[in-house]
This record gives C-alpha cells, sequence and structure tokens, in this order.
C-alpha cells in the first residue's frame, strides 16, 4: 500500500477531521482514507445535492426545461432604503 504525507494542513481543520472521525468511530487516518477514497472514486464534474435534483428535474423534462442549470437564473435585489420603505 502507498502512503502520503500531506504538511501544512491548518490546525482547525485537523481539529474538524478528528471531530469527524470521532463521530464516525474510527482513527482519524481511517477518517482521511475514507474522504480520499470517496474523492478518488467520485465521478468526475459531480455536484451536490441540489445539482443532482436540478439534472433530474431537466432530464424529466420541466418544470424548467430551457434552463441548462440552475446557474442560468439572475437575481435582481431590491433597494430596501428606497422611498418604498415605509417608515413610523
Amino acid at each position: 500500500m502507498a502512503q502520503i504525507l500531506v504538511r501544512n494542513i491548518e490546525d482547525t481543520v485537523k481539529e474538524r477531521l478528528r471531530d469527524r472521525a470521532r463521530e464516525h468511530g474510527r482513527s482519524l487516518e481511517e477518517e482521511v482514507r475514507d474522504i480520499l477514497r470517496n474523492a478518488a472514486t467520485a465521478p468526475a464534474g459531480a455536484g451536490g445535492v441540489g445539482t443532482e435534483i436540478a439534472a433530474i428535474i431537466r432530464d424529466a423534462g420541466g418544470p424548467f426545461p430551457e434552463f441548462e442549470t440552475p446557474r442560468d437564473w439572475t437575481w435582481t435585489l431590491r433597494d430596501l432604503e428606497g422611498p418604498e420603505t415605509a417608515s413610523g
């Protein structure tokens, strides 16, 4: 089996990994192995849950077949400090 030495990991990252390992009932080393194994076997370009849901909806033909991905949406923020703001 191969070995990898990773240097200069932030203390906060190490602590989060240690906490995660503790939650899963395993050693820090086994937790990191599992994370690396999952990352190495994930399909290229895999997205999060939202990306997967959008793909399912898109593949089913709706409700917005004209959008390729949710990233096509644009958002406009209203000026809440403008004259429409009620003061009282």
